[in-house]
């Protein structure tokens, strides 16, 4: 029976994978879709350069394939959005099924929350060497009329758990965004941020989009009205 939304956290970091479950834990609601969160245990500790993004493809596919079956629809919990089309490719090639499941990225989630939430987002990232891969994924959205601006807290994935010195910085990076750049509402650009969405928010006083909250809620809302595509 197809009643689950795998959300699957593409690095082998366990720590991200509980701060996505966190987030994402007010979207079971009663009568609705089970939710599980996975972790890639083939993947890097950390998705931070092209070479790690591209070395997760396959096993996300092997990975997504094996729980078709069981599948409402699949959340790629990272966000570079690792192996979005050619998951969404290998979740309609399948022969008797006329649609394909639901196969949504937190990038590309994130971003089409922002523009309903305010009018130029900004983007808090976590490495300055991420900002180019994320400006290629908004060239291709072809909204980077929409974008304020980025702006990298020099860490890496391992580092965020680090508590109040990450916080420090993201609010620092959002103040940034918001007064120097003109962004009236910031996206986190790393799942491993999820639990800092709060008190981002209530430090800075405009929306705070936590990318798997944004695509979990986008795959809930795909299952309960039936909706597919590609």
């Amino acid at each position: 029976m197809q009643n689950t939304i795998y959300v699957i956290n593409p690095n082998s970091n366990p720590v991200v994978t509980a701060g996505i479950e966190s987030a994402i834990a007010r979207l079971r609601v009663a009568g609705g879709p089970a939710i599980a969160c996975l972790t890639l245990a083939a993947g890097p500790l950390g998705i931070q350069t092209q070479v790690d993004v591209e070395s997760v493809v396959l096993p996300l596919i092997a990975l997504t394939q094996s729980l078709r079956p069981s599948a409402a629809a699949f959340v790629l919990a990272c966000f570079s959005d690792p192996g979005l089309f050619a998951v969404r490719e290998a979740m309609r090639n399948v022969p008797g099924e006329p649609v394909g499941l639901p196969v949504l990225g937190i990038c590309e989630s994130a971003a089409l929350t922002a523009l309903t939430l305010g009018t130029r987002f900004g983007v808090i990232a976590i490495a300055q060497a991420s900002i180019p891969r994320h400006l290629r994924t908004w060239g291709a959205m072809g909204v980077l009329d929409r974008l304020a601006g980025e702006d990298a807290i020099g860490m890496n994935v391992a580092d965020l758990a680090s508590g109040d010195t990450t916080l420090t910085r993201m609010i620092a990076a959002g103040r940034r965004l918001r007064d120097d750049k003109g962004a009236d509402v910031l996206v986190m650009g790393c799942a491993g941020m999820a639990q800092f969405r709060d008190p981002l928010q209530d430090a800075l006083k405009v929306p705070v989009v936590e990318p798997s909250q944004a695509a979990t809620a986008m795959a809930l809302g795909r299952v309960l009205l039936n909706w597919h595509g590609a």
